[in-house]
This record gives structure tokens, sequence and C-alpha cells, in this order.
């Protein structure tokens, strides 16, 4: 029997990462170990294109969800471009072989300089603050064309935290401060090349992309110079099995044919972006963790697990929910766990949930661990941060190796006290 569930297969009582036993990678590269699949960011970028065939539809893969330069390479042989928000990512694009004209720089609070600096590369910048705008401006006039990150006052999201288009977030220019922008522009003489904006993740309605669009299309009007429109981005993923997910055929289909009808308005055909992150890398990860303790309290079973938030944090900053199975006993009976990190703190990956009965030495699989687990992870408790293996065509390559104490200690610096 064969049952699908993001990258992980379970084929005659063993789960598999592409056709790969997941027990002999814990015995080949020890636990605790982010385990990535290749063909599957291939096929998320294949099913997001394909969804836009009859538009003029870019990517530009938001890689703060995960920077590994194997990763950058994979999608940039799909054809991706980078979306970037900090110069580090810059430069760690560059590095991976993006052109500079691939590359979108939507930082936020960050000063001038940062800004000029990623000027001097090439790549595209995208102004989300009238400060900022107007400095930019001042300096360069419009030698050097920008997008501006558009506030649409949408809330959107599946988390308060992780929505970004609402009245009270950071992010972006407010509409009810369009005529400001546009003062701005005149004065400076800002070439506008590109509009912005991004409203949130986990977006499941496809109605707020096109709420999104709409306020883009009236924004865009004032400014005739456009070459391309942003959406960012936010499609929700199925996080556990028949969980809901972003219609992207429906998207594609209703949305190509708005924007196709807005660039004869507009008079020339733009470039429609779209800056995924979390859609085309959470699905194809995996984290896989030892069970050191199976703990009885006089409420609660608990399977310590031999890592805690330092290496995977979304379920306790967000209170995600990432789907757990036991690799090493996949079709045993169900027992409800909470399954905990050796972190002094609370640190639960997992409240109240069934898993097949779990023993010490068992091998937990966490699901959706590609997008903004190895990225947001640390080193609390002195703790080393976990290698990273790429299942390539049925291969397992090694493309991060796991620290050692060493590694924390490198640049502290021992005074003779």
């Amino acid at each position: 029997m064969q049952v699908h569930f993001i990258t992980m297969v379970l084929n005659n009582d063993t789960y598999q990462i592409d056709g790969i036993d997941v027990l002999s990678l814990t015995e080949k590269y020890g636990t605790p170990l982010y385990v990535y699949s290749a063909n599957k960011i291939a096929s998320q970028y294949e099913r997001l294109t394909d969804a836009f065939t009859a538009t003029n539809m870019k990517v530009r893969y938001a890689c703060k969800a995960l920077t590994n330069l194997n990763i950058l390479k994979i999608l940039k042989n799909c054809g991706s471009g980078l979306d970037t928000v900090s110069i580090q990512e810059v430069k760690i694009g560059l590095k991976a072989g993006f052109d500079p004209q691939e590359i979108i720089f939507t930082p936020n609070g960050i000063s001038i300089a940062e800004i000029n600096e990623a000027a001097t590369l090439g790549v595209v910048i995208n102004i989300d603050n009238i400060s900022i705008l107007e400095q930019f401006g001042n300096q360069h006039g419009g030698n050097i064309p920008i997008c501006i990150r558009i506030n649409p006052h949408i809330l959107a999201g599946g988390n308060y935290q992780i929505s970004t288009g609402h009245i009270d977030s950071k992010f972006g220019i407010s509409i009810h401060q369009l005529r400001h922008v546009e003062r701005v522009v005149e004065t400076t003489g800002l070439n506008v090349t590109g509009l912005h904006m991004h409203t949130g993740s986990e977006i499941l309605d496809i109605d707020v992309f096109l709420r999104g669009v709409n306020i883009l299309f009236g924004v865009a009007e004032k400014f005739p110079n456009l070459e391309f429109l942003d959406l960012g981005s936010g499609f929700k993923v199925p996080i556990a099995p028949d969980a809901d997910s972003t219609d992207l055929e429906a998207l594609g289909t209703q949305l190509s044919e708005k924007f196709k009808d807005f660039c004869k308005e507009y008079g020339k055909e733009l470039e429609l972006w779209f800056e995924p992150g979390k859609y085309l890398v959470s699905e194809a990860g995996t984290f896989l963790a030892k069970v050191n303790v199976v703990k009885h309290t006089t409420a609660t079973v608990f399977a310590g697990i031999d890592s805690g938030f330092n290496h995977l944090i979304r379920p306790m900053f967000y209170n995600a929910y990432q789907h757990i199975v036991n690799a090493s006993n996949p079709n045993g009976v169900e027992r409800i766990y909470t399954v905990s990190g050796y972190i002094c703190e609370t640190d639960n990956f997992a409240w109240d949930r069934k898993i097949s009965e779990i023993k010490e030495g068992d091998i937990l699989a966490i699901h959706n661990a590609g997008a903004y687990g190895f990225e947001m992870s640390s080193n609390y408790n002195s703790r080393p941060r976990p290698p990273e293996v790429l299942i390539i065509n049925g291969e397992d390559h090694l493309i991060r190796k796991r620290e050692e104490l060493d590694d924390n200690l490198r640049n502290q610096i021992l005074l003779d006290l």
C-alpha cells in the first residue's frame, strides 16, 4: 500500500523520500536532520507556472524561506528569479548565479546606505516607505528604476503575525498616502517601473489576490512607465492529510483574465510577478528527530526528542501545526502524545497529538519543514544546528555539515581575565 502525503511515501511499511528510506538517512547522517526533495521543489514550481500559462508571469522565489545555495540553484534552473529582504540575501543570490535583474530587493526598516549598496549591485530596488523614497529620489532621480511597495489594507493570512497588508502593518506605503508618493515621484523625477504588494501568508481565499490586484490596477494608472506588477505570494500549502490549500488553477484562470484586460487598458503588456517562498519549499522539507525519552506525567505522555525550538521554532513562535509521524512504527496503534524538545524552555512541537505508538529510539518525521525551519534555527542552549541533506533523483547529498562546538565558539574572543 502507498499513502502519499507531502514528500514522504509509506511503501511496504517503510517511509521513503524520493525512494530513500528515511531511517537509512538517519543512520547515515544522524539526528536531528533536515531532508529536502529537489523533485518536490521542481514540481511545485511547475504547478505554479502551469497555472499562469495564459499570462506573462514571472516567479521570484522568496529566499528568506530557505537560502541554502543548492536550493537557490535548483530554483534558478527551474527558471525562477529571487526575492530578497537583506543585502546579505542579495549577495547570496548573486553567488548562486542569479542575474541582478532577476533579483528584487524588498527590505523593511533599513538605512538608505543598504538600499544604495543594493542599487550598485544592479538588482531591482523595491521601496516601502516615503522617507526612503524621497532620499533615494533626491540622490538618484530617475537614473535607477524602482518599484514601490503598496500596503492595500487587506487583512489576509492565517496568523496575524504573518499578515502584512493590514492597516497596522509596518510593511508598504498606505494606499491613502498615494498623493504624497506622487508628489515625491514628480519632484525627484523617480522612474517607477513596478508596483508591489504582499498581504501575508497562508491565504486560502483567492479573492484576496483578486481584490489586491484591483487595488494595484487603480494605483498603476498613476504611473505610465510600469513594466511589472508584483502580487507577492502567500499561497497556502496543505499542513496535514486532506488539509485545504490555495486553488492555484482557479486563481490562474481568473487572475490571468483580469490581468490581460487591464494590460489592454493600460496600453502595453506588463509582467505579473509572484514571490512564493513557503509554497515552493515547505512541503519539500522533512525534519527527522530521535525520541530520547517517553515520559509519563500525571496528565500527559511526553515524547521528548533530540531537538527543540532552536532547530524548528514555528510551532512555538506561530503556534504552527506541523504533521508528525512515527517513521519507526508507521502502522502502530495510535496513542496521544505531546512531542517536546530538549531546550530549557517549554518547546513543544505538538500537543495532545495522535501518533503511532512511540518508544524510545524511534524516529519522528516532522512534515512541512522546508520553509523557515533551518532558516530560523539558532544555537540557543549552545546546541549545534543540524545538517541538511538534499535528495536529487533518488540520491542523497549532504549540503550543510552538522555544526560542532567549535562553530559556536568561532567568533568569540577570550579575554585574559
